[in-house]
């Protein structure tokens, strides 16, 4: 008699495989190396004798013997992860409020769906966002008015825990046309010439002036801000100077053609986020699903990004 070896490593690698559609994003998402995510597959086929995808189709298509594996890991993954959540509410972390302090103005695009599939598994935390824009979020955590603070840093110095999210890359958007638009990429040279086009937040909160221009002893000719992202794409189509955005949150107008990209400096220009807490937050049960749902909210929503 055959001898199972199914685990929920296997369920969770071919679900993984399926909401990704690719061997090198699923290992991102399960956080192993590709060779390691496809030995766990070739061995699992081996014991079956039989292939459970096809590999050389993008996305991936799954045999007979592949979907009845991913049958089964439909109907149990959702049940561990629901009989893990309500041992933690038997055990009294089932309850309680999550606010959330953002200084991104771009979070809104990704933490929304994120919030509402946190929302689904534990109904009984008050979610909320802490209403304005915050320069400062950490400090909202120290006075108690907030337990969740997304971050684009990590400071040792403080005293509160950070849960790695995702790093992406951020883009130099300008006018179809611009002179700028000839270059492989841009320098901070470049940007020192131009007007620049940013969310109204202070210097040290933007990659662009921290991580290119203000190391070159540079600043751009101008500023010029705005809260929406749509008005800053505007002013750009316009001519009326350029931005740096996130590649993800910018793509829908790039596919429609109605502004142009380029990297930012040979290597381009990368970003991070990060939730920071305050240890005893991070001793929730639910915070930790927290993080686990908006990594894997964010990873199969957002083009490009990395998992950190």
């Amino acid at each position: 008699m055959m001898q199972p070896i199914l685990d929920i490593r296997h369920l969770r690698t071919l679900a993984a495989l399926r909401d990704t559609g690719s061997l090198v994003r699923a290992a991102q998402l399960l956080n192993l190396t590709q060779s390691a995510l496809s030995h766990q597959l070739k061995a699992l086929e081996a014991h079956y004798g039989c292939a459970l995808f096809e590999r050389k189709s993008l996305p991936p298509q799954f045999t007979a013997s592949g979907l009845r594996l991913l049958a089964l890991a439909d109907t149990v993954l959702p049940q561990m992860e629901a009989a893990d959540r309500d041992v933690a509410r038997l055990s009294g972390g089932g309850s309680g409020q999550l606010r959330i302090a953002v200084e991104c103005h771009t979070c809104f695009d990704w933490l929304m769906p994120a919030m509402d599939n946190f929302r689904q598994a534990w109904p009984e935390i008050e979610l909320d966002i802490v209403s304005g824009f915050h320069p400062d979020p950490v400090a909202l955590l120290l006075q108690d008015k907030a337990e969740v603070a997304i971050v684009s840093e990590q400071d040792a110095a403080e005293p509160v825990d950070h849960h790695a999210l995702f790093r992406f890359e951020i883009v130099a958007l300008m006018a179809n046309g611009h002179a700028l638009a000839q270059k492989p990429f841009l320098t901070a040279e470049d940007f020192a010439e131009q007007t620049l086009i940013t969310y109204p937040v202070p210097d040290d909160m933007l990659d662009v002036l921290r991580q290119v221009l203000v190391p070159a002893g540079l600043q751009p000719r101008q500023r010029r801000t705005t809260e929406l992202t749509v008005a800053m794409l505007q002013l750009v189509a316009s001519g009326r100077g350029i931005a740096a955005l996130p590649w993800w949150a910018v793509q829908s107008y790039l596919d429609r053609g109605y502004v142009s990209a380029r990297p930012i400096g040979p290597q381009g220009l990368r970003g991070e986020l990060h939730m920071a807490c305050r240890p005893g937050v991070s001793a929730q049960a639910w915070l930790s699903d927290f993080v686990r749902i908006t990594r894997d909210s964010c990873f199969k929503r957002l083009p490009g990004i990395a998992l950190l």
